[in-house]
């Protein structure tokens, strides 16, 4: 049954599946991060490391580190996407690459009753080049292009994608807001017919809850996204709870899907490293989400 259903996620993302208002290439809307993802996956705010170019490139600007991250995205059976990431400075500016590979393997192929007669898989691939930059002190405006690739079966497609993203950092002390287009561009014809990107707009707010005699910090995020070709929105709502700086627990809710709502993690900081995990349980006995991310952070 999970492998019919990988089947009708790889006719959706299929241009020959396309109709009129919708769009395919769902890798693009996997979560960078285990700490975003269990924060309900919004992003555009509240990303605050390298991880931020999956959501919105201007908040590269906004805590300029040199990193490296590993994201492991364990999702339905059969289906795993792994991310990679690096962020540097160059120019006086910050930018951060990214390169993201998603496969579907053992597909069955079948025309009657019976044993399946082959198997074949899915392949997608982006790599993308992000930066930020500030506009004023509090303000900051940030771009990424990506490198996009699809192949399914016999058939494979390549294009380009882009986002844009903005940042306000402090409107009222310790309140900050971001925005972001994503995921606009085409692609070339794979074989009939050109597959749509599925393009968003996020728009978010994070919250910076102050505690000086204890030893905890607390983060609240929530936002709103919305897909341009379809009328799916959702809205998210995330925080983190950290303790010393060293350990934090972290919960998030979105609206809007029938299959999943809650995410849930946590993240322990040992040195220059971080590791994180997120769970978000699945309906439908799909199999629930588990995101494992490692970060570096170089001394500058």
């Amino acid at each position: 049954m999970k492998k019919i259903f990988l089947l009708l996620i790889v006719a959706s993302i299929s241009a020959n599946a396309q109709t009129a208002g919708r769009s395919g290439l769902s890798f693009l809307k996997l979560g960078f991060g285990a700490r975003n993802v269990a924060m309900s996956d919004l992003g555009v705010i509240g990303a605050n490391d390298l991880t931020a170019l999956n959501y919105n490139p201007s908040l590269l600007a906004v805590d300029q580190k040199t990193q490296l991250s590993f994201t492991h995205n364990s999702l339905f059976d059969g289906l795993a996407s792994e991310m990679f990431a690096g962020s540097f400075q160059l120019f006086g500016l910050p930018f951060a690459v990214g390169v993201n590979t998603t496969t579907i393997n053992d597909i069955e192929v079948r025309t009657k009753p019976g044993d399946a007669e082959s198997t074949f898989g899915a392949h997608y691939f982006y790599a993308s080049l992000s930066t930020g930059f500030n506009i004023s002190e509090n303000i900051f405006a940030g771009g990424t292009i990506k490198y996009l690739y699809e192949n399914i079966f016999s058939d494979d497609a390549t294009g380009l994608g882009f986002d844009i993203g903005a940042s306000y950092k402090n409107v009222i002390e310790n309140l900050s807001v971001g925005a972001s287009i994503r995921n606009f561009g085409s692609m070339n014809n794979l074989r009939n017919e050109a597959t749509k990107l599925p393009a968003d707009l996020r728009l978010g707010a994070e919250y910076k809850f102050e505690m000086p005699e204890s030893k905890f910090n607390v983060i609240a995020i929530g936002g709103l996204q919305k897909y341009t070709d379809t009328d799916d929105t959702h809205f998210h709502i995330g925080a983190e709870v950290t303790y010393n700086n060293i350990f934090s627990l972290r919960g998030g809710y979105v609206t809007g899907y029938d299959s999943k709502n809650l995410s849930a993690g946590f993240g322990v900081l040992w040195k220059n490293i971080n590791l994180d995990y997120a769970y978000t349980p699945v309906n439908y006995s799909l199999g629930d989400y588990h995101i494992i991310s490692i970060m570096y952070t170089f001394n500058n």
